[in-house]
Order: structure tokens, then C-alpha cells, then sequence
């Protein structure tokens, strides 16, 4: 079930407005797609706030506008503690859209227990479905997960009607015995993995973003 989700116009735009906005607890966000004109919107706070607690990732805009809208971004202050602008695409219920979900670990691997080490190298999955069928995450069961051994994408258990959009032999965690001493060493010089978070931006950028 979509949470429900009160609007007001906003009829002037800039980086002063939104720090009017939000200094009164509202959060600038933006209504666009299906061919139809951008409208500049904002909600209060809390009210987006529940939003992302309950992992709602299609609500039903009321008051200024009408209609079914995915979360399309959501961007946080620097220290990733409050919502600074939210942007809002339209959608059909009955229109299948494409939309990125994060992926998370189920479950204990057998091959951890035998001394491997469990590492999740798909963090999200582009996938296909209708609005109501968009999952807050897809879980990566491990629970049979042997020392040496691989999930893949078509092993992944996708809600009724979805579809992966990634190549199905990609994979997403694997379970392999902890480098050596020596190894560690060798790659020490390489990127260090991407950290799993909020997305954090700028108020600058957020506020670029509005127009």
C-alpha cells in the first residue's frame, strides 16, 4: 500500500526560497513525467521523513496535485541526516517502469562457517515491475553459500511480475577464503569499495537541481 502524501505549490524557486522552505521544516521537490509540465512542490518534513521510514518508494501526492509519483531521488543534507529536496516522477499503476533496488545479505553462509569470507559485489539491481510491485530491497538468501561459491542475478528471488534488467550470470556475492598477508599487500593501491549509505549532497547541488 502507497503512502499517502500532502503538497503545496511553490510559486517562487531559487536557493533562497528553498532555505526559507526549509528553515520553516518543508522540503523543496519537484513533480515531472509523462509529457507533462514540471510543477515545483514542497511537503513538510516529518511528512517525508515517514516516507522513507516505512520505505515507500511510491506515494500518493494530495493537496496541490493528484497522482501516483515514485520517489525518483531523494537528496540529503552533507551529514545525511535531513531530507534537502525531493524529485517526483508520475507513473501509472498499471505502466511497468524501470527502477534501481538495493540488495541486501539473508542468512548464514555454510562456507563462512568453514572460514570464507561472504562479500556482496552487487549492491543494487536494476529491475522491471509495476509501481506496486517495487520492493524496499531484494535479499540475497546465502544460506547455502559454499566456500568458493557465487550468487548470481538468476538466483536472486524477484517479487511476482519483476524483472531483472542486469545479465542473469552476473554475480552478486561470492564466498572465497580471506587473502594472505602478502596478497593484501599486492592491492593495497586499489580503489577501496564503494561505502553503502545515504546519499549524501551538497545543499549547492540540491539546490541546482531545482532550477
Amino acid at each position: 500500500m502507497s503512502d499517502s502524501l500532502d503538497v503545496v505549490s511553490r510559486k517562487a524557486t531559487g536557493s533562497r526560497e528553498s532555505r526559507r522552505l526549509r528553515r520553516e521544516g518543508m522540503v523543496p521537490a519537484v513533480l515531472y513525467g509523462h509529457g507533462e509540465k514540471s510543477i515545483d512542490l514542497a511537503a513538510k518534513r516529518e511528512a517525508i521523513e515517514a516516507v522513507v521510514r516505512h520505505g515507500s518508494r511510491v506515494v500518493e501526492l494530495k493537496g496541490a496535485v493528484k497522482t501516483s509519483a515514485l520517489v525518483r531521488e531523494l537528496q540529503w543534507d552533507t551529514f545525511g541526516v535531513q531530507p534537502i529536496h525531493v524529485d517526483f516522477l508520475r507513473v501509472d499503476k498499471s505502466e511497468r517502469i524501470k527502477v534501481k533496488v538495493p540488495v541486501d545479505l539473508r542468512g548464514e553462509a555454510p562456507g563462512h562457517r568453514a572460514g570464507g569470507v561472504v562479500t556482496l559485489i552487487l549492491h543494487e539491481l536494476e529491475i522491471e515491475c509495476t509501481p506496486d510491485a517495487i520492493p524496499e530491497k531484494i535479499h540475497a538468501h546465502v544460506g547455502k553459500l559454499e566456500l568458493g561459491g557465487h550468487l548470481k542475478v538468476h538466483d536472486l528471488e524477484l517479487p511476482a511480475g519483476a524483472k531483472a534488467l542486469a545479465d542473469g550470470e552476473e554475480t552478486v556475492v561470492s564466498c572465497s577464503l580471506p587473502q594472505k598477508a602478502d596478497e593484501t599487500a599486492a592491492v593495497a593501491g586499489a580503489a577501496e569499495p564503494e561505502v553503502i549509505g545515504r546519499k549524501a549532497a551538497e545543499e549547492g547541488e540540491g539546490e541546482a537541481a531545482e532550477g
